[in-house]
């Protein structure tokens, strides 16, 4: 099957070519990371001047390479002196030891070393303090709206769009395609288990698996609300399972770290700060999230579309937090260098009450950044109300925020 550019990543890999860097692409399993390498692959390969190094350690041909000496015998026996060295290496973090020989290949001249990890503390430790920091992390998200239409062939609609809110941006549904809701299933189910598996059982030797896929499944009915390792804890208790504040913290770190789950803290707007306690937890993908969610689509479209929109924010480069006013909450404060935006998130506002909700705490902001409500709200495109900006979800989806 083509492998199609995911342009966005492309032009962010090729941007750090012969920098001096180890470009580090990381996400969660299956999310396409694998899909970058081969797309740089596929539009370099042709070039003269080029000897191209691809190791995909998912592949039974790279199977017996498991330590950095495995690691750097396969790189030694094919490094071209002379050329510009491409060394690519798909799910390094199964090899032991990878950050010596990576370090040691990446310093070589005219060489580049790209690789991708499936854990977040990949390169928090030995490599890190190795090469004092000279890498760069490129988070993969999954399929953006825009890119999910591309990649199924699919007109830009509200079917359209639900179907993505339903199944979500994993790349590799491309294959498996969206006519059998059992396929798809089974597919979302697979990926689910592995990174559960691999990421987080057996790599943290965990014992107690009945808590760890309830409280997966907690996060999942509890998007996007607040909640806190404490009050978890109570509820579990009510449930006759008797864990601590810690051991919820605990899991919930090994989610994050196998970027399942997103923490996002809440912040003071007024007083500029970060609050330590309570957060909201988001899913990385939306198609498994809704896997270990009780219930369907209508019972829990808010909390999906919601979702959607913190991890379009996140594609676009934003920081996010949950904004804390006297008068309510602000869904997001997104920031970039220079920049602030607030955002909130609804399903339709066809009601005044409704619109209060959504529109009273921007309105209550006493600054000059954009502020912008997004919701599903039936044949509406863009609509100013009193200097808030009310965009259409299909729209902010496909073209982000305006003038920002």
């Amino acid at each position: 099957m083509e492998v199609l550019t995911r342009r966005h990543y492309a032009d962010i890999v090729d941007s750090w070519i012969g920098k001096g860097n180890i470009i580090a692409l990381v996400g969660s399993r299956r999310v396409g990371k694998s899909y970058v390498l081969k797309d740089f692959v596929q539009r370099h390969m042709d070039e003269t001047d080029v000897n191209i190094i691809f190791i995909d350690k998912e592949k039974k041909a790279f199977k017996d390479i498991k330590t950095k000496d495995d690691l750097d015998n396969w790189i030694e026996a094919r490094f071209i002196p002379g050329k510009h060295n491409f060394i690519l290496i798909d799910e390094v973090q199964e090899i032991e030891h990878f950050e010596e020989s990576i370090c040691n290949w990446y310093s070589e001249d005219n060489t580049d070393v790209i690789i991708t990890g499936s854990n977040s503390k990949m390169l928090s430790g030995e490599l890190a303090t190795l090469i004092s920091g000279r890498h760069v992390e490129v988070r993969i998200h999954p399929l953006t709206y825009s890119e999910f239409l591309e990649f199924h062939n699919l007109p830009d609609s509200d079917e359209s769009l639900m179907i993505y809110l339903t199944y979500g941006g994993l790349p590799g549904l491309r294959k498996v395609g969206l006519d059998s809701d059992e396929q798809v299933l089974a597919y979302l189910t697979s990926v689910f288990n592995t990174i559960m598996l691999k990421d987080i059982i057996e790599r943290h030797d965990i014992r107690n698996i009945p808590f760890l896929n309830n409280l997966i499944a907690f996060y999942a009915d509890t998007t996007g609300k607040l909640t806190s390792a404490n009050s978890i804890a109570k509820y579990m208790k009510s449930q006759h399972e008797n864990v601590s504040a810690n051991l919820v913290l605990l899991y919930r770190g090994f989610y994050a770290e196998a970027y399942l789950l997103d923490i996002v803290p809440r912040y003071d707007i007024h007083g500029k700060k970060i609050f330590e306690s309570n957060e909201k937890i988001y899913w990385d993908d939306l198609g498994l999230r809704n896997l270990k969610a009780e219930g369907g689509m209508d019972s829990y479209i808010e909390k999906v579309i919601e979702n959607a929109i913190y991890k379009h924010l996140r594609f676009l480069g934003y920081e996010v937090k949950v904004g804390v006013l006297n008068a309510g909450e602000v869904d997001f404060v997104c920031t970039k260098p220079g920049k602030t935006v607030y955002i909130q998130a609804s399903y339709i506002i066809a009601e005044e009450s409704t619109r209060k909700r959504e529109f009273g705490p921007l309105e209550k902001i006493r600054d000059n950044h954009p502020k912008f409500v997004i919701s599903a709200t039936p044949l509406l495109n863009t609509r100013d109300e009193n200097g808030i900006t009310h965009l259409s979800l299909r729209k902010f989806l496909k073209e982000g925020l305006p003038s920002v």
